[in-house]
């Protein structure tokens, strides 16, 4: 199957299971080196195959050509060409090709675990900010290997002179990830307040970044928070000796999100959640646009149920002054504002 998508707004239509998302999916591993519906290269497979290929061009700002040849097996794993060039590093793809997402299942930004939030936050930081990319791959590796020296002091086979070198380390890397993270925040929150303004008028909403540390801590300094962090393992060091865990860090912090003050998982209605949704991938764009000056890809499924007409005409409208979009629902829907493509039509068609 071959797709070849129109500048500005493309919707993809179909009856449910018709291979709209699978489409959507193909485009994201391309740009991210992973799916959007699951991080787990094997789910992206097809029901008993055991391997995939996608070959895709990708044009740049300047009208420079990206393309990417990227496959998994079972038996091979991934590999990657870019511009025919094998690339080993995956992490060091990302960016390349900007692309926010939304999908009904990440609903759960807002309504899951704290886990869901922090892999939205690092998503979006790590399309822009290379160097954390590179401290939060080392920082898991280190977290690992802390908690196992955890596990060695208890078996009497490791010592504290150890501990402290692993904790002086992981204490740097959190310092850098949480300092980068709240630096972002206040500046994601102007996109994000300037799109959901064009959603609802009344409403304003915000994000606050919650971290063990109480309210009175600043991250204005990467040493200071360092320190913090080094004083927080010192006295949790009995809990995490019972527990052979890492009692805190950017591992386990967590984003909460207001609308008029209100937090929105306890207040706001379904609608008022996906809505909220919504203007956070928007604004994902906007912020991604203004640090790299990079337009990312928009792909968006689903995006339209549980919308009513003025907050589908309203997102249409904010679609319309970005790049490229591609969208899916299960119905046709007449606008001006897109060019609707049967989702069957590039199946049947002999010549893609």
């Amino acid at each position: 199957m071959t797709f070849e998508p129109k500048e500005g707004v493309t919707l993809l239509y179909g009856s449910n299971g018709s291979g709209k998302t699978n489409i959507l999916e193909g485009i994201h591993y391309s740009a991210l080196t992973k799916g959007f519906m699951s991080a787990a290269d094997s789910d992206c497979l097809f029901e008993k195959s055991d391997l995939f290929s996608l070959h895709s061009t990708f044009s740049g700002e300047n009208s420079a050509e990206i393309d990417v040849k990227i496959s998994f097996s079972k038996k091979n794993g991934k590999s990657l060409l870019v511009n025919n060039s094998e690339i080993k590093t995956f992490s060091s793809h990302v960016g390349t090709i900007p692309c926010i997402t939304f999908a009904p299942p990440e609903i759960s930004i807002i309504t899951g675990s704290p886990s869901e939030r922090r892999r939205f936050i690092d998503n979006i930081i790590c399309q822009s900010d290379k160097k954390y990319l590179k401290d939060l791959l080392t920082y898991r590796r280190v977290l690992l290997q802390r908690n196992a020296v955890l596990v060695q002091i208890n078996e009497n086979k490791s010592s504290l002179e150890m501990l402290q070198y692993w904790s002086e380390n992981l204490a740097k890397l959190a310092a850098s990830i949480v300092y980068t993270r709240v630096q972002f925040l206040e500046r994601f929150k102007n996109h994000f307040r300037s799109v959901f303004k064009k959603l609802f008028n009344d409403e304003e909403p915000d994000i606050l970044y919650r971290s063990i540390f109480d309210r009175s801590v600043k991250f204005e300094n990467i040493d200071d928070i360092s320190s913090c962090y080094l004083s927080k393992y010192h006295e949790n060091h009995r809990y995490e000796l019972t527990r052979s865990q890492t009692s805190c860090g950017p591992h386990r912090d967590d984003l909460e999100f207001f609308i008029n003050g209100k937090e929105i998982r306890k207040y706001a209605s379904q609608g008022q959640i996906r809505t909220f949704l919504i203007g956070l991938k928007l604004a994902m764009y906007d912020y991604l646009y203004d640090i790299t000056g990079k337009k990312p890809i928009c792909l968006l499924d689903d995006i339209f149920s549980e919308l009513d007409n003025q907050r589908t005409e309203n997102v249409l409208t904010i679609l319309e002054t970005l790049g490229q979009s591609i969208i899916t629902s299960t119905l046709k829907r007449e606008s001006s504002m897109i060019c609707a493509v049967p989702v069957l039509a590039l199946k049947n068609d002999k010549d893609k």
